[in-house]
C-alpha cells in the first residue's frame, strides 16, 4: 500500500516525537519514517538489473527457438517461468505468434 505524499509530509512535520512515538501514533513502521525523511515521494519502479538471465543468450535463444513456450525457456535457463516473462517484457517481445 502506498501512502499519499500529503500524509507522508504530515507525518514528517510532527515535532518533538521520536521515530518510535511517531510510528505508534500513525500506526506505521519506523523504517518507513526513516525512508520518508530521506525521500518523501513514493518509489515508482525498481532499478534492479536482471541477475540470473543473460539477455544476450536469451536473444539468441529467441532466434534459435522462436516457437518455444516460456516454461521451456525457463528450463533451459534454469529459472522460473515468471523470470522469463519479465525478461521477454524488458526485451519488448510479445506473446503473440505471427
Amino acid at each position: 500500500m502506498t501512502y499519499t505524499i500529503d500524509f507522508r509530509l504530515k507525518v514528517k512535520q510532527e515535532e518533538n516525537l521520536t521515530y518510535t512515538e511517531t510510528a505508534r501514533r500513525f500506526k506505521i513502521g519506523k523504517a518507513s519514517l526513516v525512508r520518508w525523511n530521506k525521500k518523501p515521494e513514493p518509489q515508482t519502479s525498481r532499478n534492479k538489473p536482471p541477475t540470473k538471465i543473460d539477455m544476450e543468450r536469451l536473444k539468441e535463444d529467441l532466434i534459435k527457438n522462436p516457437d518455444s513456450y516460456q516454461y521451456e525457456r525457463a528450463q533451459r535457463f534454469n529459472v522460473r517461468k515468471t523470470g522469463i516473462y519479465c525478461a521477454l517484457k524488458r526485451l519488448g517481445v510479445s506473446d503473440k505468434k505471427r
